[in-house]
């Protein structure tokens, strides 16, 4: 695959398996994308029906706005779709403002979030929309997990998705179009379900895409493309990739995999992002399960737990534990025979 993105990552939006990475855990800056962890982040952490006041240094972020106006009301939830949809910086501040109450506390809070509750592991965010900094940086992989994550949130989802919406501002009676291309169909693709673009002079076009069609969901990340173009092509080639080669399927409980005498399986019913051509299971002693393709390229790992063993014998000396029918079938036998003994003296004493 020739992709023209610095960094870019496919991943499977069920399992979180990584199924094509170019630089995927490389620094970049993320422009826009940054909104989508703040949506999430949110989300979760606030009340959507709040009524927030705007504040002055909301309206005088620079950058793409939704020009809201200094001591406007509107709702978290409104905020939020006017951040994803329209790529609001004003909206993404007031959100910080809202949640947390100046950008300092929220960029704290947030980078601690983001870790914990998502698990990025290469990811600092110092704002909430994504303008430059050298502080403000996170990776192709990172940004793959926390669009997963958020994809789990229906609010979140429903945004994500969103094509178009009226926008009822105080000063500002709009319709809000996504600026997504492929979501909007402006670039053609079958199967899109939500997207994010961004872009500022030192990261270039990046680009958040999600698909999904019968067998599999996709999320795609493609970051510092210098052309929209580019960034385009290199998301259609990457889910082409995806849905070409590659399924969700399932891994059953009853699974068992054996290796050096012990044997191992699924603790429960897995998801799991298989080949097409299908997958080659490869377990260490140790249980993890890899699934790999033909050409043993690991795109996920399963940790399986050990089966007990059926307990051993009882050595000689000790009393073996018989079962309740066989106990009771030995204590019928006994009375048996002593009713017979006692039969056999009563005939004897008669017959004297």
């Amino acid at each position: 695959m020739q992709l023209r993105s610095e960094a870019a990552v496919l991943m499977d939006s069920t399992t979180g398996a990584v199924l094509y990475s170019k630089n995927g855990n490389e620094k970049m800056y993320p422009a826009s994308l940054t909104k989508i962890a703040t949506a999430i982040y949110a989300i979760e952490n606030g009340n959507l029906e709040d009524r927030v006041v705007i504040s002055h240094n909301a309206v005088n972020t620079e950058g793409t706005r939704v020009y809201l106006e200094e001591g406007e009301v509107v709702t978290l939830h409104h905020l939020i779709q006017g951040m994803l949809i329209n790529s609001g910086n004003d909206a993404a501040v007031a959100i910080a403002e809202h949640i947390d109450g100046d950008i300092e506390k929220f960029s704290k809070s947030f980078n601690e979030y983001l870790k914990k509750q998502i698990g990025v592991s290469n990811t600092h965010f110092s704002n909430p929309n994504g303008l430059y900094g050298e502080d403000h940086y996170t990776t192709a992989e990172d940004l793959a997990k926390i669009t997963n994550y958020a994809l789990k949130n229906k609010v979140f989802k429903d945004i994500f998705g969103t094509k178009e919406l009226v926008w009822d501002g105080l000063s500002w009676d709009t319709t809000l179009f996504t600026h997504h291309q492929m979501l909007k169909g402006e670039v053609p693709y079958s199967g899109i379900t939500g997207g994010k673009t961004g872009f500022v002079n030192e990261s270039k076009q990046t680009l958040a895409t999600t698909a999904e069609n019968g067998n599999m969901k996709l999320t795609a990340i493609a970051l510092k493309a210098d052309y929209k173009r580019d960034i385009y092509n290199d998301t259609k080639q990457l889910l082409d990739f995806g849905f070409q080669h590659f399924k969700t399927s399932y891994l059953p409980k009853a699974k068992t995999f054996t290796v050096n005498d012990k044997t191992f399986q699924p603790e429960k019913s897995i998801v799991i992002s298989e080949p097409l051509e299908g997958a080659v299971y490869e377990v260490t002693k140790q249980g993890e399960l890899k699934v790999q393709t033909q050409n043993q390229d690991t795109i996920q790992v399963v940790q399986l737990k050990r089966v007990k063993e059926r307990e051993e014998e009882p050595v000689s000396g000790e009393p073996e534990t018989e079962d309740p029918f066989t106990r009771m079938n030995s204590l019928f036998g006994t009375i048996v025979v002593m009713a017979a003994g006692a039969v056999y003296k009563v005939t004897k004493r008669k017959r004297k």
